[in-house]
């Protein structure tokens, strides 16, 4: 049996739901075997419509290998059955396959759309994979309250308002912001600390805000700038930039030199973005321009951001899994993969031709409001800035590759000084804690190709609530291998580091290895990092080894310079942990404990009484006198602090 998608729901996050996907066939042993893959997709082939639709081909495990999409089913995965045409690497792929899970679509663009959800959900190890997954900042023009806020956002786009992007990087977007509230003055404060204000921030002293807060503009003044902010981010730069200098020849013929002097700064701020983030292109629109370098088997994409005629940044991005594949084809899954996430433009200009163009364009078509072109310039300005892509692409491709170099040759001799053999993933761990409360627990990890943020990890202290680091690291490393034992005792889903570096002496070496110890783990290689002779005054580590081995690097050594980067980055993340879990617990109330009392109802309460021992001390009447606080929630908080009646 196979899913059927004919009657999709109205929402397309929900098109595409799997809740009854099957897989068709499973068996066969776990060793690779390709008369054995070929059996099972056969086994399936008898059951396939001539439908569009996506397969996921997976191994013994049902570990997802590959994910592809279809115009006809049946016709697609029977090519993988005539095992002579295929490439080796789709060789390899096949004699691991043991079961295959289909979904049949409405059409083939919706093929595609699934295709990239799943590529990016399960990461499969022959697809195309977009390394960065970290979401595309915008800039947002909230409309939900009377004074429009102006804010940098991340995520999903639930918020009203407009959103302006995607800007290639959080600095982009913090420039562009800065140089709006100098251009607008418009607010970028909570809407809490709004309501609070009685005197102008300093914001508005430094004529970045016009202070909205305090009634120093009024509501139908401020509605003017927003408009004037939305067409400057919607294209219209230069009509809005003739209006301010319309309104300062105004102000100075009227003798009104301070508002002058302010709309001439406006002026200048206007001038600086266009200056910076102008792209010299006659009528481009909303555009991303995309172009491809490849070396030594290595590719790079260099993505350009141009809306309204301004360039919101370039970023490049280094897909993985791409031998044997032709750029074209990998252009095209890291198009449908990057357009997951961020609303593309109405037109996309590359440096050359997809296989499946126009099948993208087509999926592409809902998400941006109507057709979007993809095509290859062949003159003209939008040619040249093509080739400007494709110059960034190589010399980003360059870059990364004389990076890589020497990034691969002090992991490589990193690995010979913590005695390790060919690590793929080194675990680091620290604590935090201030005299044993709100105490944290942290774990960075680290590859050859740097730091997996996807893996890092925090721990709420439990048991060990004194001021003891070694109990604290015993705890950490009890829960995070007893469960790595429980879901991966096969140690063969890449989740068990090649080696454990603690941030410590001899103290916390000994409670790590006692504590794995304990749960009969002890081929984990251990390594503690602590402060040299001088406390570290001088630059040395001293790296302690569990049979009581100590070592040293030089000073000025790459390979001391990389473990004390790892060291840094593990107290950057425990110490950004604890500080938040700390902040949390100051603004905490009594009232938090009680059940049943929402956000909403605990603000009623306070606004009414003022603090929360005031509502412990109300009585029962005066509870219900609260706005908003019925007579069945007022008995239920009065029982609380009553438990007596």
């Amino acid at each position: 049996m196979v899913d059927d998608a004919n009657n999709p729901p109205d929402r397309a996050a929900d098109r595409f739901n799997e809740d009854k996907a099957v897989s068709l066939i499973r068996g066969g042993g776990e060793r690779p075997d390709l008369d054995a893959g070929v059996a099972a997709i056969r086994e399936v082939l008898a059951t396939l419509p001539v439908r569009p639709g996506v397969y996921r081909m997976q191994d013994a495990r049902g570990d997802v290998l590959y994910v592809g999409k279809a115009r006809a089913l049946r016709n697609r995965v029977a090519n993988y059955t005539q095992v002579d045409r295929l490439p080796l690497r789709l060789q390899r792929m096949v004699s691991q396959t043991r079961s295959m899970t289909i979904v049949t679509t409405n059409s083939e663009a919706e093929a595609l759309l699934l295709e990239a959800q799943l590529i990016k959900r399960f990461r499969p190890p022959y697809n195309v994979l977009l390394r960065d997954d970290k979401s595309f900042p915008f800039i947002l023009l909230r409309s939900d309250h009377d004074f429009a806020r102006i804010m940098k956002h991340r995520g999903a786009r639930r918020a009203e308002g407009n959103y302006y992007g995607p800007f290639a990087s959080a600095g982009s977007v913090n420039t562009t912001i800065n140089a709006l509230q100098k251009l607008f003055l418009l607010r970028s404060c909570t809407d809490s600390f709004f309501a609070r204000r009685d005197r102008p921030c300093l914001l508005y002293q430094i004529k970045r805000c016009s202070a909205p807060c305090v009634d120093r503009i009024s509501k139908e003044d401020y509605g003017e700038l927003v408009r004037q902010a939305k067409d400057f981010l919607g294209g219209k730069s230069n009509a809005v930039q003739r209006e301010i200098e319309a309104q300062m020849s105004a102000a100075a013929e009227d003798l009104d030199f301070e508002r002058a002097a302010m709309l001439r700064d406006r002026l200048r701020a206007a001038t600086f973005i266009q200056g910076s983030q102008a792209i010299h292109a006659e009528g481009l629109p909303n555009a991303d321009i995309f172009a491809c370098a490849e070396k030594a088997g290595q590719i790079a994409i260099q993505a350009f951001f141009i809306r309204g005629g301004q360039n919101w940044g370039h970023r490049a991005f280094f897909p993985a899994r791409t031998e044997g594949m032709e750029m074209g084809e990998v252009l095209q899954s890291f198009m449908a993969q990057f357009y997951e996430e961020v609303p593309p433009p109405r037109v996309i200009l590359l440096d050359r031709a997809l296989p499946e163009a126009d099948l993208l364009a087509e999926a592409l078509k809902e998400a941006a409001g109507g057709k979007v072109e993809i095509s290859i310039p062949q003159r003209g300005d939008r040619k040249k800035l093509v080739e400007q892509a494709t110059r960034n692409a190589a010399e980003a491709l360059d870059r990364r590759m004389a990076e890589s170099g020497s990034k691969a040759k002090v992991w490589r001799e990193m690995a010979d000084f913590l005695e390790l053999d060919e690590p793929q993933r080194i675990e680091v761990y620290d604590n935090s804690h201030i005299q044993g409360t709100h105490a944290l627990g942290a774990m960075i990890c680290a590859g050859p190709e740097g730091f997996i943020k996807n893996q890092y990890r925090k721990w709420n202290i439990r048991e060990a609530q004194t001021n003891d680091d070694f109990a604290m690291m015993r705890e950490v490393m009890t829960r995070r291998f007893g469960r790595a034992m429980e879901e991966d005792p096969d140690r063969d889903k890449g989740q068990w580091p090649d080696c454990v570096l603690i941030d410590g002496g001899k103290g916390q070496m000994s409670a790590v290895k006692a504590a794995l110890e304990e749960l009969g783990v002890e081929d984990v290689p251990l390594v503690a990092i602590a402060k040299g002779p001088h406390h570290g005054r001088d630059g040395r580590e001293v790296f302690h080894f569990p049979d009581g081995r100590e070592k040293m690097l030089p000073v000025n050594s790459p390979v001391l310079f990389h473990l004390q980067r790892m060291r840094d980055e593990v107290h950057r993340f425990v110490i950004g942990a604890h500080r938040e879990k700390r902040s949390r617990a100051i603004t905490a109330s009594p009232l938090d404990e009680i059940p049943g009392i929402g956000p909403a109802r605990k603000r009623a309460l306070l606004l009414h009484f003022g603090t929360a021992s005031r509502v412990r001390a109300a009585a029962l009447d005066d509870l219900m006198r609260a706005p908003g606080v019925s007579e069945a929630v007022a008995r239920t908080v009065y029982d609380f602090y009553h438990p007596g009646g």
